[in-house]
């Protein structure tokens, strides 16, 4: 197995793994490793092909506890930014944007951690979140943290958290990779390289649900909160 093959085993396979036990920030994990060995619109790639794997897996096991109107309107919002966020992938990259994502969020973890009263969004902000969250989706792959600023927001259960997270950002795969076929940046490479990675994946699936299983929910959202901090601080200082 040569260098490239490797480092997308081990990111995916650590990536899916946090994945499944938190609902996000997959990509997060993966994309530094990717990058070691891939340009970003590669490795973008990449992480939609498994995310559209994982998806029909996510939707059939987890459907019972999305929270379907939320994710309608996501949905909605998310597409709109994708078209953007694609575009401005191929033709920049928009970095102060970027470092602007991570300090709302480390705001939104702070607040959560200080203030027993989350924040509440109006139907407005929750649109522009959503366009965002599809934005950066597009162009990083890394909208997950916004999606979880919006449903985190809107839930404080646990397991709706995590199976619309499983949701919007299966919605927001599937969406993603077809602009990224029709706009020419996918190629039969990334698909016949992802066969070989596909056990390491399978596996993170499996383990992941495994941990899930065996953490208690206080513990869970105290992760959650931890992973979203983590996330801000390296899109704030991270180029």
């Amino acid at each position: 197995m040569d260098t490239l093959l490797l480092l997308l085993s081990i990111g995916i396979f650590l990536g899916f793994l946090i994945q499944t036990i938190t609902g996000f920030a997959g990509a997060l994990v993966a994309l530094p490793i990717l990058l070691l060995v891939m340009p970003l619109t590669e490795a973008v790639c990449y992480i939609s092909i498994f995310y559209s794997i994982a998806s029909p897996i996510y939707f059939y096991k987890e459907w019972k506890n999305m929270d379907k109107i939320l994710l309608r309107k996501l949905a909605i919002t998310s597409l709109i930014g994708i078209l953007i966020g694609s575009i401005v992938l191929i033709y920049g990259q928009p970095t102060l944007l970027k470092k602007a994502l991570g300090i709302f969020i480390i705001l939104f973890v702070l607040n959560s951690i200080l203030n027993k009263n989350n924040w509440k969004f109006g139907s407005k902000l929750e649109f522009i979140l959503g366009l965002f969250g599809g934005f950066f989706s597009g162009v990083f792959s890394t909208g997950g943290p916004l999606y979880a600023v919006i449903i985190k927001n809107e839930t404080s259960d646990v397991r709706v958290f995590r199976a619309t997270m499983f949701g919007i950002l299966g919605l927001v795969s599937m969406m993603r990779i077809s602009v990224l076929v029709f706009e020419g940046v996918f190629t039969t490479i990334e698909l016949y390289n992802s066969l070989y990675v596909l056990p390491f994946f399978i596996l993170a699936l499996v383990l992941g649900k495994i941990v899930f299983l065996k953490l208690d929910e206080e513990f869970l959202k105290k992760l959650i909160l931890t992973l979203l901090l983590v996330s801000g601080l390296v899109l704030l200082f991270k180029n």
